[in-house]
This record gives structure tokens, sequence and C-alpha cells, in this order.
């Protein structure tokens, strides 16, 4: 068998740590509230919903199909209704609030939980965990149920979906715990891209860490994120992973936050942030 040369470490993020500290950009807001500029005139209904942070423009269509978004006591047929405002609009037969300033915060979402608002089978989900006093928050993508680490939330819908889009080009990374024989030559062939039961997953950039015996961590960094997407590659190459962390999402990190702690980004570094995206 062809011996491959040790595998070459890159520079990555410092690992999380366990203290209580603030999270990089994650402190209290100061000063004035900058933010995206606004659209001028009549918007998508869809458009308004998502900004008011009621869900995201995908629910929100779903939502009206189900006949739960009404206008001035009209069930709404299509999310393609233009408005100026959101005056006489109800879901669920509630009155909407305005958009307030767009706000996010940086979760650092523990093993064992689910990332969704409820689940039938009585699984603790993210909004057990998250502490009093916030306001309605979305998750940005998901982490699946044992994954932990950096999970977004904001009360935007607008840039939810910016940031969910693969397009955005918003980089994940993770660090992955692996059982199982991996070369550095066969992470760097994920760089290419892989197909696994007929889903195509983009380029990842894989550097091997650190190996003990059979045991070994993995980095990984990606723009997509699909479902299950770290955990179905690593498998692919017949590792079987034991632990999976998220540790940063573009340029915000879970460093300085220990599993259940809550961040919020500065105003100021949010709307810079919302500049450099696509």
């Amino acid at each position: 068998m062809k011996n491959n040369p040790p595998p070459q470490r890159t520079k990555r993020d410092p690992v999380p740590a366990r203290g209580r500290r603030a999270a990089r950009g994650a402190q209290p807001p100061r000063g004035p509230k900058p933010g995206a500029a606004r659209e001028e005139g009549p918007q998508r209904i869809a458009k308004l919903l998502a900004r008011a942070g009621v869900a995201s423009r995908r629910d929100i269509e779903r939502m009206i199909a189900e006949g739960r978004i009404a206008l001035n006591g009209e069930k709404l047929t299509t999310p393609a209704t233009l408005l100026e405002n959101l005056s006489g609009v109800t879901v669920d037969g509630k009155s909407v609030k305005p958009a307030g300033a767009t706000r996010l915060f940086l979760f650092y979402k523990p093993a064992g939980c689910l990332t969704a608002a409820n689940d039938p089978k009585g699984r603790p989900t993210i909004y057990d965990k998250l502490p009093p006093g916030l306001p309605r928050l979305m998750p940005v993508g998901r982490l699946d149920y044992m994954t932990e680490g950096l999970l977004l939330l904001t009360n935007d819908g607008e840039l939810k979906r910016q940031l969910e889009l693969p397009s955005t080009g918003v980089v994940r990374r993770y660090r992955a715990r692996a059982f199982g024989d991996i070369t550095q030559a066969q992470l760097e062939e994920l760089s290419e891209g892989v197909t696994i039961d007929g889903i195509r997953y983009g380029s990842i950039d894989a550097n091997l860490e650190r190996r003990t015996g059979r045991n070994c961590w993995i980095e990984l960094s990606l723009t997509e994120g699909k479902n299950r997407e770290v955990r179905n590659v690593l498998a692919y190459l017949g590792l079987q992973v034991s632990r999976l962390i998220r540790t940063s999402y573009g340029p915000f990190t879970v460093e300085g936050l220990a599993p259940g702690d809550v961040g919020e980004v500065q105003r100021e570094q949010l709307f810079r942030f919302r500049q450099t995206l696509k």
C-alpha cells in the first residue's frame, strides 16, 4: 500500500473555550442602530412578514396556502400580494407588529436538542435551552440533534434567508471527532465535491488536525450546509463521527461561549457584515 505523507495542518480558529466570557463579536449592543437599506414602495407580503420576524419566506408561503394569513379579515391566497406595510395583516387571527431593528444572536447549541419550535416526540428543542427575555427568534439553518456549537438566531426572516443561501458563500466551519482510518490525501479529494446516494455535496476543505490511534479530529469548511452533510460525507469515507461541533459561521465564532450560552452581535458589526454579503 502506498505510503502517504504526514497530514499538513492549516491554521484554525481557537478551540471553543468553556468559560463564560462574552463571545467574539457578541457583546451588548451599543450606539446607533444601523441597518440594511429599506426598499421603497409596495413589497410582497411574504417579504414583509419575513422581515417582521414572523417566519421565513418559505414558511410564510406555506402559511398562506393553509389560510392562516389574512388582510382586513380576508384570507390571502398568494404570497405575491403587494403591500406598503403590514397594517390590517393578521397571522392566526393576531395582528403583526411592525419590523424592529434587525438583531443577530450567537447561541452555543448543546448536543441533545432539536433545531425546531416543538417536537411531537417530546424531545427538547433549542427554545427549551434559550434563556428568558429574548425577542422572537428564528434559527439560521439547522444543527442536527447531536451536533453542538454555533447556531445563529435572528428576528429578521430576510437576513435568515440570505445567510442560508449557498450562493451567499458564507463559510461554516466544523470540528469532528471520528473513529476510523483516514489520510490527508483522502480528505483533500473532498475539495472536488462528492455525490452520495444521489445527493451532490459541494467543495469541502478538510484537514486532519490530529490522530490518536484510530481516533482523529478533522476540521472542515463548507458553504452549503445540506442536511447532515458533514456526518454523511465522513461516513462515506468510512469514519464514524462521535462528536461534531460547528465552530464558526462567517466571521462569528463560538469561542468564549459554553453550551447554552447566548451572545448578541454588536449592531455596528452586523451592519458591516451585511454589507459584505453577496
